[in-house]
């Protein structure tokens, strides 16, 4: 049971990556936008500011989405990268258009933003801001490394560049609902596939050749999910500060 447990571990670490993601990317943009609107009294100008601040991340997200429709040769139409605000309040940030093909590659075009997104997010967070030794140092209750690496990553001169970058992108590379509207019919596809498999004796087969790679791949997204995750973070505390701060220096709320 350990050695099965042990074989799914980047799963685990994975999901264990993923869900603060997804609640610390929705209150993020929440504070943020609220933040924006009590500055400007006005929704319009708020999310206007909001979508040129994350325009780095649509532009990668939608790019992503061009650039695997490509290699998978389905059509596209235009590229929208104008934010609009739909009748049921959500916020469109922008959108590819795609011609309808088959679940496997609607699957793989709506995850382009994870593969793309995530590859630049582990090239800034690796190679740029070192944010590996940093979370080494954090989970080994290394004060004292803790602190130099921190001291380091900030005064380089390119900090800050990265350090947006590194946020913006993170923030917008999670598949949206249209994204992931293929992916339970690949899913079940797929179930399906491995049970006739495991039915048929190649059970023990798929274990030893094919569990390997892919806990690898899982390890290599929850790295970046981490990162991302560790971002988020950093940016959630000013910002919720400086929101409670604007609620009481101009005695409004925002609903969020």
């Amino acid at each position: 049971m350990a050695g099965l447990i042990g074989a799914f571990s980047g799963l685990w670490w994975l999901l264990v990556a993923l869900l603060p993601l997804l609640y610390l990317q929705r209150r993020l943009h929440a504070e943020i936008i609220s933040v924006f609107l009590l500055l400007t009294r006005r929704q319009s100008v708020a999310l206007a500011v909001f979508s040129i601040l994350f325009f780095p991340g649509v532009l990668v997200h939608e790019l992503s989405h061009w650039l695997m429709a490509g290699v998978l040769r389905v059509r596209t139409g235009r590229i929208w990268l104008i934010p609009e605000l739909l009748p049921d309040g959500k916020l469109r940030l922008g959108y590819v258009e795609t011609s309808r093909v088959d679940p496997l590659r609607d699957g793989l075009i709506g995850a382009a933003p994870l593969l793309g997104g995530g590859a630049l997010v582990a090239f800034a967070g690796l190679t740029r801001l070192n944010l590996d030794s940093l979370w080494r140092s954090l989970v080994l209750e290394q004060g004292d490394a803790f602190f130099e690496t921190l001291r380091e990553i900030y005064t380089r001169p390119d900090f800050w560049l990265w350090f947006y970058l590194l946020f913006v992108i993170s923030s917008m590379m999670l598949p949206s609902e249209t994204d992931r509207r293929a992916w339970l019919p690949v899913a079940i596809f797929s179930g399906i596939l491995l049970g006739i498999a495991f039915l048929a004796g190649a059970g023990s087969w798929l274990i030893a050749s094919l569990l390997p790679p892919v806990n690898a791949v899982f390890n290599a997204a929850a790295a970046v999910f981490g990162i991302s995750v560790l971002v988020h973070i950093l940016f959630l505390l000013p910002v919720f500060l400086l929101r409670r701060l604007l609620n009481r220096l101009t005695g409004l709320e925002v609903a969020q």
